[in-house]
C-alpha cells in the first residue's frame, strides 16, 4: 500500500495511491487509527500532495553509513549519534526548502525515513517491524556552519532544525523490506548520492530497538536513518530529488528566504 496525505478543494484527506498512479482512493480516518475507503476517487493531477505526516516528532541518526563517516574524516561512532528536528521543519513534496538569509553553507542529505505505526517501548529488533507503519523519503537539510558551531559544544538544534529543513514524502510505503533499497539523491538532475540501505551501519530494526529502549515511540514518529556519502551544498534556484526504491521521488525546489 502507498498512503498519501493530500489536499483537494481546500480539504485534507488520507488516501491510497492506486497502481500506476492512476488515482487516489480517498479514505476516512488516518493510518494510525484506521483508514476506510469512502468510495471517492481523486485524480492525482487535481490534488496537492502534502507531507505524509503533519507535525511528527523527528529522530535523526548521524554517521550511519561508513562511506559518509569517511567523507567527514571521522571514526565510526561507538554509540548511535542521535538528534531531533522540530515538527515545524517538515514540508511536503513540491514545497520549497528555504535557504536562510544568514545561511552560508546549506547541505542536502537524502535518507530513508521510518514511520512508527503504534506506541513502542523496549522493542526487540526482531520485533521492530510490528511497530512500523511504513517508509518514506526524507531530506535532512543541514546548515553546516551552525551545525559545526553547535557540535563543538555538544549540542545540535538550529543546524538541523530550521523551518523547511525536513522535507518528507511523497508516500508512506507499507509492506516494504528496508534492508536493501536503492537510494539516489539528485541536484538539478545530477546524481550526487547513490547507495543502498544495505550499507546502513545500524539497520532499521536496530534503530527502532535503540530508541525504544530509552524512550517511548509514538504513532506518527519519524526516524531518519542516516545519509550515505555524497552530501553537498544547495543554493536558491536548485531542485533536490531524493528517490528510494519502492517509495518514489521526493522533489523540492530551493528558494531564498524573504525577510
Amino acid at each position: 500500500m502507498r498512503i498519501v496525505r493530500y489536499s483537494v478543494g481546500g480539504v485534507r484527506h488520507y488516501g491510497q495511491l492506486k497502481s500506476g498512479d492512476t488515482g487516489i482512493t480517498r479514505c476516512e480516518g488516518d493510518p494510525f487509527t484506521g483508514m476506510a475507503p469512502t468510495g471517492v476517487t481523486d485524480e492525482v493531477g487535481d490534488v496537492t500532495l502534502l507531507s505524509p505526516l503533519e507535525r511528527p516528532r523527528i529522530f535523526g541518526f548521524a554517521y550511519n553509513y561508513a562511506a559518509h563517516v569517511d567523507e567527514t574524516h571521522r571514526d565510526i561512532p561507538d554509540v548511535p549519534v542521535c538528534f531531533m528536528k522540530p515538527s515545524t521543519a517538515v514540508v511536503g513534496p513540491g514545497d520549497a526548502i528555504v535557504y536562510p538569509a544568514a545561511g552560508e553553507l546549506i547541505h542536502f542529505e537524502g535518507e530513508l525515513v521510518v514511520i512508527i505505526g503504534k506506541e513502542a517501548r523496549h522493542v526487540k529488533p526482531s520485533d521492530a517491524q510490528e511497530y512500523i507503519l511504513g517508509y518514506t523519503c526524507g531530506n535532512d537539510v543541514s546548515d553546516r556552519i551552525v551545525q559545526r558551531e553547535e557540535s563543538a559544544f555538544g549540542t545540535l538544534l538550529i543546524g538541523k532544525g530550521q523551518d523547511t529543513f525536513a522535507p518528507l514524502g511523497p508516500v508512506i510505503a507499507t509492506d516494504l523490506d528496508p534492508s536493501g533499497l536503492s537510494l539516489t539523491t539528485r541536484v538539478n538532475g545530477t546524481v550526487m548520492q547513490s547507495a543502498s540501505t544495505a550499507d546502513l551501519l545500524l539497520g532499521v530494526p536496530e534503530l527502532v530497538g535503540y530508541l525504544s529502549r530509552h524512550l517511548t515511540l509514538l504513532p506518527g514518529d519519524a526516524i531518519m536513518t542516516g545519509t550515505p556519502a555524497g552530501v553537498g551544498p544547495i543554493r536558491p534556484g536548485d531542485e533536490v530529488e531524493v528517490e528510494i526504491e519502492g517509495i518514489g521521488v521526493l522533489r523540492n525546489p530551493v528558494v531564498a528566504e524573504r525577510l
